[in-house]
This record gives structure tokens, sequence and C-alpha cells, in this order.
């Protein structure tokens, strides 16, 4: 079977670039492989972050992928196409996650599929954090573009069916990222972070934005006697100074270790090893790439319950979801946390590596195509 793959790959970095390079890995195993991806992902007014690509720091996959499509460039839509057409693929694999991708993206599946080429689209997100009003019209018209869609939890599907009710969809589960190397001994990882180490260990990691809550924790945290210790670590999309603020405000502002910046992939093992838990604070959600991350290091979750994060966390037993989306909720779950033998959490962690493989993902995505 020939397969093109159309998506952010290197020299990109992020989340989406590392579940490509992963799934990509696994279809060329048994299929040609076609790899393409942006000439330019985002305009750099909508990139708030330092930088699109890979850094020497970063353990990327380094896969050639042909630049096709500048999304900014509406004449490189058909000429995407076009090119991808001379090849004759049986499929299109690609990544939907904000509605600015609509009319690229569209655009391209719509000339294949007219050609014949089934055309699946793995959503990350369906119904966008923070909304504008060309949100629906665009997500919905590029919905219909396709041959079947993807969806990695009950809450992405529910967004996709209010959309589109007659979809062709699959519903299966992000598979565990595991480029990340190996956990390291604790009391190693919090010297090299130059923290407590006799202190209780909460982790907040990844991109920070408005709605993953952040503010919620530092305030959870504040109501938290001294014996606890929150890492931040990841690059804020915006600026951070609200949140240095509100830490500086705190009963003890000496309780938050701040790494307010990209965290490379051989950092990661380091910050992970060091925690006892990882939460995911947000006001809202679909699922988060952070979760599987946590997988990897064996790491306990608390999660506010939003979105899908409860599938990823409260329903195969590896962590506690809050009450209540508030500080004060926040705060009693971490306590709660600590009261319980975490080794129940480390087994079913353990167990769902066995399961969330990407060899069952693209194998699962492959049998569904054969349905279209």
């Amino acid at each position: 079977m020939k397969i093109a793959y159309l998506s952010t790959f290197y020299p990109f970095r992020g989340g989406i670039a590392q579940f490509n390079a992963n799934l990509y890995e696994v279809f060329k195993k048994k299929h040609e492989v076609l790899p393409y991806t942006f000439k330019r992902q985002y305009p750099d007014f909508l990139f708030p972050g330092k930088t699109q690509y890979v850094t020497p720091e970063d353990n990327a996959y380094v896969i050639k992928s042909i630049p096709v499509v500048d999304t900014a460039n509406p004449f490189t839509y058909l000429s995407a196409a076009q090119q991808i057409k001379k090849e004759h693929p049986d499929i299109l694999v690609m990544k939907y996650w904000m509605s600015y991708f609509a009319p690229s993206l569209g655009t391209i599946a719509h000339q294949l599929k007219k050609q014949g080429c089934k055309v699946i689209t793995i959503l990350d997100n369906v119904t966008p954090h923070e909304h504008k009003f060309f949100d629906k019209p665009l997500t919905t018209w590029f919905l219909h573009q396709n041959s079947g869609l993807v969806t990695m939890s009950e809450s992405v599907q529910k967004d996709l069916l209010a959309l589109y009710p007659e979809a062709p969809h699959l519903l299966k589960a992000h598979p565990l990222y595991n480029q990340f190397g190996s956990k390291i001994d604790m009391k190693k990882a919090k010297e090299k972070l130059h923290i407590d180490e006799n202190k209780k260990t909460l982790l907040f990691f990844g991109l920070i934005r408005d709605y993953k809550g952040l503010d919620l924790l530092i305030d959870a945290v504040n109501q938290l006697d001294d014996s606890y210790q929150l890492i931040i670590a990841g690059e804020s999309y915006g600026s951070f100074d609200k949140y240095t603020a509100q830490i500086h405000a705190t009963r003890n502002p000496g309780k938050y270790k701040v790494f307010n910046r990209y965290i490379s992939d051989i950092e990661v093992p380091t910050f992970f090893s060091a925690a006892d838990v990882c939460i995911l604070p947000y006001r809202s959600a679909t699922q988060s790439g952070i979760t599987s991350i946590a997988y990897n290091f064996d790491l306990p979750l608390i999660a506010t319950n939003t979105g899908g994060l409860s599938e990823n966390i409260e329903k195969p037993g590896v962590g506690l979801m809050t009450p209540e989306i508030s500080s004060e909720s926040i705060a009693a779950t971490i306590r709660n946390f600590y009261r319980h033998d975490r080794s129940p959490f480390v087994s079913n962690i353990q167990k769902a590596k066995t399961e969330l493989t990407w060899d069952s993902f693209a194998e699962t995505l492959l049998n569904f195509v054969k349905t279209l």
C-alpha cells in the first residue's frame, strides 16, 4: 500500500511532529510511505514561541520529508495537491488541530479524494480551546473533505459528531511516546534541577497557555504547606509576567521552581524523574500528549475533570481527577494523592504501556481504511 503522509515533520519540532514521526516509522515497516510537510507551517504572528524548528538538544527523528505547502500562500494549495497526486497514493494521512489549517489541508484533501485516494485525518482538536467566530464553518467544511476521521478521545469524538453527525470515524486512544529515554534516579534528577530532594515534588510540564490553568495550580500550591514544591517547566505562549507576579504574591515564592523556556528532548527525563506526580490543571482539554510522556516515566497524574482527560487517567487508574476546576479542589486532590499508595497507579501505567502502542494504532487505522 502506498501512503502519503502530509503533516508536521522534521525540521519542525513539538508534540505533533513527534506523533507523526512515530506513526511514520510504523507505517514504513510494511508499506511505502511518502512524507510531506510544510514550506511554512505558521506565519510568525501565529507562533508566539521562540522557534518552530528542531534544536541540537532535541532527540528528533530526522525524516526526509518533502516541503509542499505554505499555509499562508493559497497558490501552493493546488500545487501541493498536484505534486502528491502524481504519486497516486492509496491513502493520504493528515493531522488537524486548528481551523487555520482548514483552507490548505481541506483543499488538498478535496483534490486527492477526487482522484480516488482515501483521505484520513487524525483529529487532535475539533473545537479549539480559544474560540474564534470562523472556527466552526472552516472546520465543518474541512471535515467533509475527508473519507474518514480518527479521534483519540471521546471528547473529540463528541465534538466531531456535533459538527458532522454522519462522519465515518474511528476512536482510538493516543499511543505512548517512547523516544525520551528512561527514568533516572530521583535524587540525581533533583540535584540536576537544584531543588530540595526532601520535598514532595509536583510537576507542571509543557507549553504554557491560559486554558492550561497554571494560575489555578500556583494558587493551589499556595494553599499547601511548605513540604511541597512545584516545578513549572515549559515555554510560555504569551507573557509569563502575570505568573511571576502571582508567584511573588504567595506566602512562600521559594516553593515554585520555574523553568520558563522550551524544554529540549534530552532534558525531559530529568523533569519527569524528579517529580512524584504530574499535574494537568486545565480549564479545557481534549486529550493531552503530556499524559503519554508521564506514562513513559511511570509517573502518576492529577488532572481536572475536563474533556478527555479522565479517559486517560481515571478510567485506567493511573492517577486522580479533581472534583471541580478550582484551586481549592486541586489542592485537596494533591493532599489526597499523598495519602494513597502510589504503587497501584504505577502498575496500571505499566499495564497501559503494553496496550497503547504505535503498532496497534497503525494497524487499527489501516483496518478502518479498509471499511471505507
